[in-house]
């Protein structure tokens, strides 16, 4: 993946090197449903912290430095969020509407307060709408690789455009939408957005070479990365881990091969309008 000479676009904050919080925001109750939601179910943590504490913010605040971080992971995450603020920004004004990128990617060690409630490094990365940012501990990029068989920088970047896809979710309505269908069962709102931000990452992949006069871009060998990565995440993967056996009502972000075709529906088409899961008659 080419990324190196990439525009900086600042919109880091950085609060590795900080210390951890406490958990009192949700309680230690709060962050295990969070934690037993994602590794055996895939929930997203936000919606459990959400949902455990009444919507209630973190109890003690954190600010990191904002700006580019000077190391290369670091740098590597901001250039790849431009990149794909940058690709949505172009998408927004097409339509004739402002583009508002997420208030921060905040960086951080092991557990740091959120507009959601008290985040974990365990819970892997998330994005909170309550405060419009999205959560990531640099160490899940080992995890990624690891435990998932995910690795290289373009499934790092999937993560990354996946996650900023939930922000442009938030934008446009789409969390609203889901939360209306409901959020149980592999055709449930929660899977449809899921499956949506997979497509929309897709969308970035298409679209980054094109934003960036090339100094970004992915080549087929990157695409298949995150390809991988889409299927090492999908709910049924993770439960045949977990658990030894698939419960389709109980996804929340869709199968294996689901995640990868909406992906890739996203990086073939590079259209937006491609990826409208909600009204798709088979996801």
């Amino acid at each position: 993946m080419r990324w190196q000479d990439g525009r900086d676009g600042g919109g880091v904050e950085d609060r590795r090197g900080m210390g951890s919080v406490g958990v009192g925001g949700v309680g230690v109750g709060g962050v295990v449903l969070a934690l037993i939601g994602y590794f055996v179910f895939g929930v997203d943590p936000s919606t459990t912290l959400s949902v455990v504490g009444g919507g209630a913010g973190p109890a003690a605040q954190q600010e990191g430095v904002q700006g580019t971080p000077k190391d290369e992971a670091g740098r590597f995450v901001d250039v790849v969020s431009t990149n794909v603020d940058d690709v949505w920004r172009a998408v927004f004004r097409q339509s004739g509407q402002t583009y508002r990128p997420a208030d921060a990617i905040v960086l951080y060690d092991q557990a740091t307060s959120t507009g959601c409630g008290t985040g974990q490094s365990a819970m892997g990365p998330f994005y909170c709408p309550a405060d419009r940012k999205v959560y990531l501990d640099l160490s899940f990029w080992q995890e990624l690789e690891t435990k998932y068989g995910a690795g290289g920088e373009a499934a790092r970047a999937y993560v990354i455009a996946h996650e900023i896809g939930h922000h442009v979710q938030n934008l446009t309505g789409a969390n609203d939408q889901a939360q209306k269908m409901g959020a149980k069962g592999a055709e449930s709102g929660s899977v449809r957005l899921e499956l949506q931000a997979d497509c929309y990452a897709g969308v970035w992949a298409a679209r980054a070479s094109e934003v960036s006069g090339g100094k970004v871009s992915l080549n087929p060998t990157d695409i298949e990365d995150g390809l991988r990565a889409a299927s090492a995440v999908g709910d049924d993967t993770l439960q045949r881990k977990s658990q030894g056996r698939v419960v389709p009502d109980a996804f929340t972000h869709g199968s294996s091969e689901q995640r990868m075709r909406w992906f890739r529906k996203g990086s073939q088409s590079g259209d937006p309008d491609a990826c409208d899961t909600f009204g798709a008659g088979r996801l």
